[in-house]
């Protein structure tokens, strides 16, 4: 043991979030912040780069370019909300893609490595989003008591069923679902960065510091699975993204459709 130094292992838990300001005295400049900031900076780049010299025979930087573009706009914004009604949409969501993509995959990335959306604030700030713009476009279509009985009252319904459907519907359609949006992408990011500290810094003590051979060698294979799981938290990184981008399009698709 080194003298002054703590070997000490202190598990990681909600406190391993808690990150101080990056310079002294801007209580609100945190690592969150700023990797926040580099997403935004990054996303316009590259749709910037991508299409600022647009040819017929594009560039490997206009092909990527494309296939994020095109893979937002048909396989998410088209088949949720239908054509041609989805091209509306497609920046929102696209941005909206790109902007959760490149913060949950930060928690991966050396010397950052941390998810952005592993602090509930920016979950709800991104579930409000879009909780304001499927509801508006729904009122925008309907009116305000047209979805109103568009979201609460599903056709085929006995009447005398109503009393009961309506406030479940109210709660289901309207209060819930931006709820589960923030909180699905929250806990995942969460409980996958927690698990990989558990075993980053599990490992690394038994390796380290705890005089012991065996727990050594533990330590050794707890180092490898981690890698492991940072490949599995990187899938659900990805997966989380695209998961929150769909139900926002859904939504949008089921707030303007004519039928419930």
């Amino acid at each position: 043991m080194i003298a002054g130094v703590s070997t000490e292992f202190i598990p990681p838990g909600p406190q391993s979030f808690d990150l101080p300001p990056i310079f002294s005295g801007v209580e609100w400049f945190t690592k969150p912040v700023l990797v926040a900031a580099l997403s935004v900076v990054v996303i316009l780049w590259f749709f910037w780069g991508a299409s600022r010299k647009a040819a017929i025979v594009p560039s490997k930087l206009q092909f990527a370019g494309e296939l994020g573009y095109n893979f937002v706009r048909n396989s998410i914004a088209r088949d949720m909300i239908g054509s041609p009604e989805h091209m509306k949409y497609v920046p929102y969501l696209c941005g909206l893609f790109f902007f959760i993509l490149l913060n949950n995959v930060a928690a991966t990335i050396p010397l950052i490595q941390f998810p952005t959306f592993s602090h509930i604030g920016w979950p709800y700030v991104a579930a409000v989003m879009s909780w304001v713009i499927y509801n508006a476009v729904g009122i925008r279509k309907h009116g305000v008591w047209g979805y109103f009985k568009h979201q609460t009252m599903p056709a085929g319904v006995p009447g005398w069923l109503m009393p009961l459907m309506i406030p479940i519907e109210f709660i289901s359609n309207i209060l819930v679902r931006p709820v589960s949006l923030s909180l699905r992408l929250f806990a995942n990011m969460f409980a996958g960065h927690i698990l990989l500290l558990v075993f980053v810094l599990g490992g690394e003590y038994m390796l380290l510091h705890s005089g012991s051979l065996a727990l050594g060698g533990v330590g050794i294979i707890t180092l490898l699975m981690a890698l492991a799981i940072a490949g599995l938290e990187l899938f659900v990184q990805v997966i989380q993204a695209y998961i929150f981008v769909v139900l926002t399009a859904q939504y949008i698709g089921s707030a303007i459709a004519e039928e419930h």
